[in-house]
């Protein structure tokens, strides 16, 4: 009996020290880093989806079907193919911990695209960047 708490006590620690480990990293803010990948990933093009389901309903006043309501409609800001390929560069050098490349291509982003949805987050990464010297 003496030997079967022997081998399973240790057994039964570490499965409840791999949970607790676990419920921690789950709780822990991400990183501005990220996020920023969250927000790239989100951008980038999925497969499209054959079917859309939109749910809208006036009543009242005629009005313009531009100023109608769409459930579940969201606002996407268009990004060239161009400009997130030399985003996700900048931020892969940072994963690579190529911090002084990765400021360069954050520069050179804002400067060939300064109209860019992604100028702001290039701002963020830049200062980012900057700070960590």
């Amino acid at each position: 009996m003496k030997k079967l708490y022997a081998v399973l006590f240790p057994v039964l620690m570490a499965i409840s020290s791999q949970a607790i480990y676990a419920e921690g990293q789950k709780d822990a803010p991400l990183s501005f880093w990220d996020k920023l990948r969250s927000k790239i990933e989100q951008i980038t093009p999925q497969k499209k989806v054959t079917a859309t389901t939109a749910v809208g309903g006036v009543r009242g006043a005629k009005m313009a079907t531009d100023d109608v309501y769409w459930k579940g409609e969201k606002v996407a800001h268009a990004v060239d193919a161009d400009e997130l390929d030399a985003f996700k560069q900048a931020i892969a050098l940072t994963t690579a911990g190529e911090f002084a490349q990765a400021q360069a291509a954050f520069a050179e982003f804002i400067a060939k695209n300064p109209d860019s949805p992604l100028r702001k987050d290039a701002d963020q990464a830049l200062a980012q960047l900057q700070a960590a010297k």
